[in-house]
């Protein structure tokens, strides 16, 4: 994947001493500038981690979620190794839905990234996100990361 600048006018994330704050991720490619909704933009080994079936008749309901899921969390996770850090370090997200239901299933993909102890966490149902009704999650984040002294 390759990772993009923020598709308006704001900084991607800021640093304030130790803390790190991200603005919120949608998932859009940025190459193609077109909303992430199939297994197939992702990676293949990304695909089987998210449990692709291969069977239309579930990946085409589940696919959306997980793809949107794994995209928004992959790409804090890039801001924050950018930042000095690693997700670890992310320690607080609010996470936006347009579709509550879709909850579970970004939870799943969720314990990929934070497989011990999970993040601070705070869920909010949303009438629509920007670019387009495609979106169907945006996640935040707030680190802290210590910055080296030298």
């Amino acid at each position: 994947m390759t990772t993009g600048q923020p598709l308006a006018r704001y900084a991607a994330m800021k640093r304030i001493g130790d803390m790190v704050y991200f603005s919120g991720v949608i998932a859009v490619d940025p190459a193609t500038r077109t909303v992430v909704q199939t297994f197939e933009q992702l990676p293949a080994e990304v695909r089987q981690q998210l449990g692709e079936t291969g069977e239309m008749s579930v990946d085409i309901f589940q696919a959306p979620v997980l793809v949107q899921s794994w995209f928004v969390l992959n790409r804090i996770r890039e801001l924050a190794e950018q930042a000095g850090g690693g997700m670890g370090d992310v320690f607080k997200l609010v996470q936006y839905f347009t579709d509550l239901r879709d909850y579970p299933l970004y939870n799943r993909v969720r314990r990929l990234f934070y497989p011990g102890e999970p993040p601070v966490s705070t869920v909010v149902e949303v009438s629509g996100m920007l670019p387009s009704r495609e979106v169907r999650i945006e996640v935040e984040g707030t680190a802290f990361i210590p910055q080296v002294r030298r």
